[in-house]
């Protein structure tokens, strides 16, 4: 059997403060196979957005592997694309100029990335705002902004948190079906935290369910629904299921 393109073994995290001892992620353990979404959900504050942290290098695990292909890769950064939960697009860039920022960043060549960029931007809804700035883009167009941006850092791997958190509901739904659309057509593996249990059921192969702190895995839930995934599934009764099982879990 191959190795999955990302596993998390036994990661566990802690912090001190003034608060004192605060341990927040317990024994976290999980896989994502190529091209597999991968959805993560739990309570607010469980330690879902410091587990991406120590997956992008940016936080040290107490304990615990991450290995992507087999390989240990814990600690070090720069392997995985990470979007936060807001986009943190630069203001005084236009779009063109903040989707390239990484390749920028990683010393590319400008005339090259450029020149992908704009052949995604219609497949991000973005063709004809390539010179807007920010202020002037809707909350759906920045978010698809930032999520160019990050598939343009070409990696394996993305980390979505929350990435339509902050939009309103019918701008959600929209990015969820173009979201999946993007993912099919790019085929890049993802792992996605979000608070929305309609949202993982209708995006996800897998949906991992962590407790509240500090986290450990309580449910991994197999997500059999076939795909392309329409909005009108979202009423049937395996759809239906499926989220009680996870809202089961949560409320446990």
């Amino acid at each position: 059997m191959t190795n999955p393109k990302l596993e998390v073994r036994g990661v566990r995290k802690a912090f001190w403060g003034r608060w004192g001892y605060l341990p927040t992620l317990e024994q976290v353990d999980l896989t994502a196979q190529e091209g597999e979404f991968v959805t993560l959900i739990g309570p607010s504050g469980c330690g879902k957005s410091t587990l991406f942290n120590i997956l992008g290098g940016l936080e040290p695990a107490d304990a615990g592997q991450v290995l992507l292909d087999g390989r240990e890769v814990t600690g070090q950064a720069g392997l995985f694309a990470y979007m936060p939960q807001r986009d943190l697009l630069l203001p005084w860039r236009n779009v063109l100029d903040n989707v390239i920022l990484g390749a920028e960043i990683a010393g590319r060549n400008l005339a090259e990335a450029r020149a992908e960029a704009r052949a995604l931007l219609p497949l991000f809804g973005l063709e004809g705002f390539e010179r807007n700035y920010p202020a002037t883009l809707s909350g759906g167009m920045r978010q698809r902004a930032a999520l160019l941006r990050t598939f343009l850092c070409h990696r394996e791997v993305l980390l979505l948190d929350e990435p339509f958190g902050a939009l309103d509901a019918l701008t959600r739904a929209g990015m969820q079906e173009w979201l999946l659309a993007v993912w099919q057509q790019l085929g890049q593996t993802i792992l996605f935290i979000t608070h929305d249990v309609d949202e993982a059921v209708f995006l996800s192969d897998r949906v991992y369910v962590l407790t509240r702190r500090p986290a450990r895995v309580c449910l991994e839930l197999p997500i059999a629904l076939s795909r392309p995934r329409h909005r009108s599934l979202v009423t049937s009764p395996a759809f239906i299921a499926l989220k009680r099982r996870l809202l089961e879990a949560l409320t446990d």
